[in-house]
């Protein structure tokens, strides 16, 4: 059997990669605040040590089984709020930093300390984000939070090397999808969000793939035989 732990998997590309891996007969665990799925476990990241508990506690049990692979894909996620940080409301910047870092780092050590005499092909997946990689105004903890995250994956790929049996860590950015999110940023206004128009136009012309897509292309690069500790794959290069 085959194991996918999955963040962030109620909607999105999360819900389409929950889908793909059940139709190929993974067992697949995922956790979120509205637990959509037959196998999901109510989780609210923005309590860390409420959301710790149930990783360890399901962890702890799913470890009891010989896998033979098994994927930990981290995508839960949160925009908002999206405004310059000098105007966010302290309560929206502790939350926002709580789902995007605190729960996301404890479901990936989690995960890692539950697995890690697993003896089988394991990966360990953070879902990035081309945010990672720069700036935009009114999205300082999202990108923060996303470049953050890339950095704690390229540790512990180096971290993993000369253990006996490692998790491969990886990032994978995926780019541009037609999401609730995508939609949540052109309903922003251009004093939060100054870059807002550029948002619209992309869609206007066509550029957001469908959550599907993506997905499907998450699965091909997660497929591929040969993966390097530590880098960041790109959807783009994964679709013609």
């Amino acid at each position: 059997m085959k194991l996918l732990i999955l963040s962030g998997g109620s909607r999105g590309l999360g819900s389409e990669l929950y889908k793909l891996y059940k139709k190929s007969s993974w067992e697949v665990y995922e956790f979120s605040r509205s637990a959509p799925h037959n196998n999901s476990h109510k989780v609210d990241f923005s309590d860390p040590e409420a959301a710790h508990a149930v990783f360890l506690r399901q962890f702890a049990e799913l470890a009891q089984i010989d896998w033979e692979e098994i994927q930990i894909i981290g995508n839960a996620a949160t925009l908002h709020p999206m405004q310059p940080l000098a105007r966010m409301q302290p309560t929206d910047l502790v939350t926002n930093t709580h789902i995007n870092i605190t729960s996301a780092l404890l479901f990936l050590s989690a995960a890692v300390s539950a697995f890690q005499r697993h003896n089988c092909r394991k990966l360990l997946v953070n879902i990035s984000s081309g945010a990672a990689t720069k700036g935009y105004a009114g999205w300082s903890l999202y990108c923060g939070a996303k470049a953050a995250l890339e950095n704690v994956v390229r540790s512990v790929a180096l971290e993993q090397q000369h253990l006996p049996h490692p998790f491969t860590a990886l990032s994978i950015n995926p780019g541009l999808i037609d999401t609730d999110m995508q939609a949540a940023i052109r309903a922003t206004t251009a004093d939060n969000f100054p870059d807002v128009q550029k948002f619209h136009q992309r869609q206007a012309d066509g550029l957001l793939r469908s959550p599907s897509q993506v997905a499907a292309a998450v699965v091909n690069i997660l497929s591929q035989p040969e993966l390097t500790p530590g880098d960041i794959y790109k959807v783009d290069e994964f679709i013609g």
